[in-house]
């Protein structure tokens, strides 16, 4: 059953009867699981996921008090889930896959909600297509679960400007909760979402509950927040704000400040322009200016600005299917699939790439099974730098039987992601009385200028008392089989000091 709607002045078919978000959810989903072991690889950063989700809650709760304390829910939620059905591929990668689902059937229900079905449908569908949202959708972090979250707050707020609850207004807080918990700079959310209430003209009452739900969700993030101030050297290597990066920000902002020139919204009810474009424009604004003060200028910390983007998308298509309807209905059918195959079309080499090993910067697993191969019994492993020893990490068995000679105190022991190494003197002498060594570490188109003494003190020994006899480089990492040689190399730098 069909009937006509007129909508942001616009006339639109409405169909009631079942629920359009289902196509969506199931297409958002189809495209996670194409390609989702990506060849069976896992890169550094979903390494730190792998590693993290198989210790214990108590080994996790010791991590967390040192570092990534940022990532505490989502290490915890993965833990489960490995405890649950295993560490693997599919269990990394799945709850972003469901996740980015749940975001595209909400988009779908907002844009039914606020511009027609065609509108709900192109968004909903348009979602899981978007280049920043592939890279997350077959990504082993939280930044997926966030925009989930995002999606589900953003419906409960359309909803509530219809029709007020409070015990939605409760559930609208908990979600933003959740969200922050997951990663603080989800709050942003609540920057876009007061943009929203001041386009809609929001009624002081809206405000004042929105005000109570939002300030109990920054309340509960506030410990998080302040936690993590002292973690922030786990950041420190974000670059400060360049000219560049604020290009896509002020063309943001001039499509923002255009929407609201166009749109007539009536008051007291939010349009789709009024949800979609702070949405957007302002996480990415506000994480600009963020940025100016203290460098946090990753796109994926504002991912979930992409449900904007997509809602536009699915504006811009119920439109032409609205305006072609009157007078060729069959052309109007094939506007939503005909865009639908068009796009996927356009972004199957992207899609493709991203589904490739190589769409990453390295492959923990790939490093892993080299060792596997080239080891003996009883041979030493150093890693350069420290935090490539996520490779043993991940895959322990691979590693049976090997010496890790720098190692003074294990990740576990220590609360750390990588462990605490022995000073440079003590790690020359391990290496000195070491017959063969591995050495796993970044390609040479990754790897960046030793700058730690430890890792000076490791190639400066190597170079003098040993000789490469196997190197195999894949997938962004290194692994190099080191022998003792019978003298030590004249000219090479002596084991007391360092080489430049």
């Amino acid at each position: 059953m069909t009937s006509v709607e007129v909508r942001a002045g616009v006339p639109v078919r409405v169909r009631r009867g079942g629920p359009l978000w289902v196509v969506p959810v199931v297409w958002t989903v189809g495209l996670g699981l194409w390609g989702l072991s990506r060849d069976h690889s896992v890169w550094r950063d979903e390494a730190a996921t792998w590693q993290v989700a198989r210790r214990s809650t108590a080994d996790i709760w010791h991590l967390l008090d040192q570092v990534d304390a940022v990532h505490g829910l989502y290490y915890l939620l993965m833990h489960a889930l490995f405890s649950c059905f295993g560490p693997g591929t599919t269990t990394l990668r799945l709850p972003s896959v469901l996740a980015v689902a749940v975001a595209a059937g909400c988009v779908t229900v907002i844009g039914a909600r606020l511009a027609g079905n065609p509108a709900g449908m192109g968004a909903g569908l348009a979602l899981g297509l978007l280049p920043a949202v592939q890279f997350h959708l077959q990504e082993g972090r939280p930044y997926a679960l966030v925009m989930a979250g995002t999606a589900v707050s953003t419906l409960l707020l359309v909803v509530l400007l219809e029709r007020p609850a409070s015990w939605w207004w409760a559930a609208y807080g908990v979600t933003v909760l959740l969200c922050g918990l997951l990663n603080w700079l989800a709050l942003l959310v609540l920057v876009a979402h007061a943009v929203t209430l001041c386009w809609t003209r929001a009624g002081r009452g809206t405000w004042v509950r929105w005000a109570s739900a939002s300030g109990a969700a920054v309340a509960g993030t506030a410990p998080l927040i302040l936690f993590s101030r002292h973690q922030s050297e786990q950041i420190s290597w974000i670059p400060p704000l360049t000219w560049h990066m604020l290009i896509g920000p002020a063309i943001l902002l001039a499509i923002g400040t255009l929407g609201a020139v166009l749109d007539r919204p009536l008051p007291g009810r939010p349009s789709l322009a009024s949800v979609a474009l702070p949405l957007l424009a302002v996480p990415l604004l506000a994480l600009t200016g963020i940025s100016l003060i203290k460098p946090l200028f990753l796109d994926r910390y504002v991912l979930f600005g992409q449900l904007g983007l997509t809602l536009l998308i699915g504006t811009a298509l119920g439109r032409a299917i609205a305006a072609t309807a009157p007078r060729f209905p069959r052309t109007a059918r094939l506007i939503l699939p005909l865009a639908l195959l068009s796009a996927l079309g356009a972004l199957l080499p992207y899609s493709l790439a991203k589904r490739a090993p190589e769409s990453r910067v390295d492959d923990v697993l790939s490093a892993a099974d080299r060792v596997h191969h080239l080891k003996h019994p009883g041979d030493a492993v150093l890693f350069i730098p420290a935090a490539r020893r996520d490779t043993a990490l991940v895959s322990p068995d691979a590693f049976v039987g090997l010496r890790d000679i720098a190692l003074a105190e294990t990740p576990l022991a220590s609360g750390t992601l990588k462990g605490v190494e022995a000073e440079p003197s003590r790690i020359r002498t391990a290496i000195r009385r070491s017959d063969r060594i591995l050495l796993v570490t970044d390609a040479p188109g990754v790897a960046k200028r030793d700058s730690a003494r430890r890792d000076k003190a490791k190639r400066a020994t190597l170079r003098r008392y040993f000789r490469a006899v196997a190197d195999e480089t894949v997938r962004g990492r290194r692994v190099t089989v080191y022998e003792r040689l019978p003298a030590p190399v004249r000219g090479a730098a002596p084991s007391g000091r360092l080489q430049p």
